[in-house]
């Protein structure tokens, strides 16, 4: 007999398991003059900007720095990054494509993962949100919330002293 299967839904997962990749890269690799801050922040700095893109992602800021012991070959961090996020963000493409675009161009792959998560943690703007008229500011310890209200006796227990 085999056990119903459970699913787990990380953080930041938008779709169900089972459903069809859908999206895009919100750039491609090479669109490093879309975000200038990112593309100068990874020439003068790529160390910095893979860990700190490393870090938005949820993964350890130290990440990255163990791609320096691997000198030749696909650059493991990278590769594991790049097809992670696409995974999380349901972003159509294959491992085999993720290898080949890490392996050639690594610093824009980087560039790339920054610019798709400042793309995916922009601000939403609600329109007409809805307005709370009772909602008040928390109060020092020991303050009551908001206007007192009289109460009618009998309906509800007297106050703490």
């Amino acid at each position: 007999m085999m056990a119903n299967p459970t699913v787990i839904i990380q953080p930041g997962a938008t779709f169900p398991p089972d459903s069809p990749k859908t999206g895009l890269w919100s750039s491609s690799v090479c669109d490093c003059c879309e975000d200038m801050g990112i593309c100068c922040f990874g020439f003068w700095c790529p160390l910095c900007l893979m860990c700190k893109t490393s870090e938005q992602f949820g993964e350890c800021l130290c990440l990255p720095l163990l791609e320096v012991f691997f000198t030749g070959g696909i650059p493991p961090v990278t590769y594991s990054m790049r097809s992670s996020m696409r995974e999380r963000f349901r972003i159509r493409g294959t491992l085999c494509d993720d290898c080949c675009v890490t392996t050639c161009c690594k610093l824009c792959v980087w560039c790339q993962m920054a610019r798709e998560l400042k793309y995916r943690r922009q601000t939403q703007v609600f329109v007409n949100p809805p307005v709370n008229p009772s909602y008040n500011q928390p109060q020092p310890y020991g303050q009551p919330y908001g206007p007192v209200q009289p109460q009618p006796m009998g309906l509800y227990p007297p106050p703490l002293q």
